[in-house]
């Protein structure tokens, strides 16, 4: 029986010793919809962790000790940058580790607001923006446009490639699948929005100008309220005749929270209250996350202008 033991133990470790290694690297990203382009690249290897939960805010999140750990610990961290994610420059002085903030990276394409308070199309390698909507700062949404979500994808497959070479082929096939379904989602969202293209919207946050650029969309408006703030009679009158020359319309707030204006802005207006979520907080971290993130931005918004 001991003999029998010794050499089942032996036969064992044989087998731990031919398995091939699995892949020890740890990948954050700040937000959900990096999380979901970094599980597209890694499928069928690991799942990569997000540091925001679902409904917090990435413009001013506060790092609990144990997100601060987190931080230094991974092996890789993706963030949009300072321009989004302002609380995360002073924490990541003191990370040794590799961090990429994508909106560096050579190819991506970004917007910056003008004095109109729209965001305007630049393509650039790397620059630093204010994190607000003033004329000239970045619009920081990046990951809404496609192109986009395509270099960061690359970018997370390089640098996977470098520091687990054992899945280095896998990284790159995923990736290439990713963009190969990107493609056809383009297609598809193209062809969902274009016959409301023409009917106005107004949102209470300028977060949608890649998406709406991408897809020949345009909001007529943006009620920029803060969320502890009641603005006035004047302001709130201001902003219910641009409504009512509008006509049926929507008007779009972000999840979780509706601003409470909402409500006393559009009674007895022929305007429909929706939800657009950017961020896609409880979107499950599967190979195809991200383009459901998407597809379902543009089901909401064609589905309420399409009840008009």
């Amino acid at each position: 029986m001991r003999r029998l033991l010794s050499l089942f133990v032996v036969f064992s470790a044989s087998l731990l010793a031919a398995a091939p290694s699995q892949a020890d690297v740890r990948v954050l990203t700040s937000i959900k919809p990096l999380q979901l382009i970094a599980t597209a690249v890694q499928d069928g290897v690991a799942i990569p962790e997000v540091l925001l939960p679902p409904g917090a805010s990435p413009h001013n999140y506060a790092l609990r000790p144990s997100d601060v750990r987190r931080v230094h610990d991974v092996d890789l961290f993706y963030w949009i940058g300072p321009d989004m994610e302002s609380f995360l420059p002073r924490v990541l002085t003191g990370r040794t580790l590799p961090n990429v903030a994508v909106e560096s990276l050579p190819g991506m394409h970004l917007r910056h607001f003008a004095a109109d308070g729209e965001s305007h199309d630049h393509d650039e390698d790397a620059d630093e923006h204010d994190h607000d909507h003033r004329p000239g700062s970045l619009d920081a949404h990046l990951w809404l446009s496609t192109v986009n979500a395509r270099v960061i994808a690359q970018k997370m497959a390089d640098d996977l490639s470098a520091i687990d070479a054992a899945h280095a082929e896998r990284y790159q096939s995923n990736t290439k699948a990713f963009i190969g379904r990107l493609d056809a989602l383009d297609g598809k969202l193209k062809a969902r929005v274009a016959k409301v293209a023409d009917k106005p919207f107004f949102v209470f946050h300028e977060a949608f100008d890649y998406f709406e650029e991408a897809y020949g969309l345009k909001h007529a408006g943006v009620f920029t309220v803060a969320a502890e703030v009641q603005p006035g009679a004047q302001h709130v009158a201001a902003m219910r005749a641009r409504l009512t020359a509008a006509g049926k319309t929507c008007v779009f707030s972000e999840p979780p929270l509706r601003p409470r204006l909402a409500e006393t802005l559009t009674s007895g207006l022929p305007v429909k209250l929706a939800e657009l979520d950017g961020l896609g907080g409880y979107t499950p971290a599967t190979a195809n996350g991200y383009e459901q993130v998407l597809q379902k931005l543009g089901d909401d918004l064609a589905g309420c202008l399409e009840g008009l």
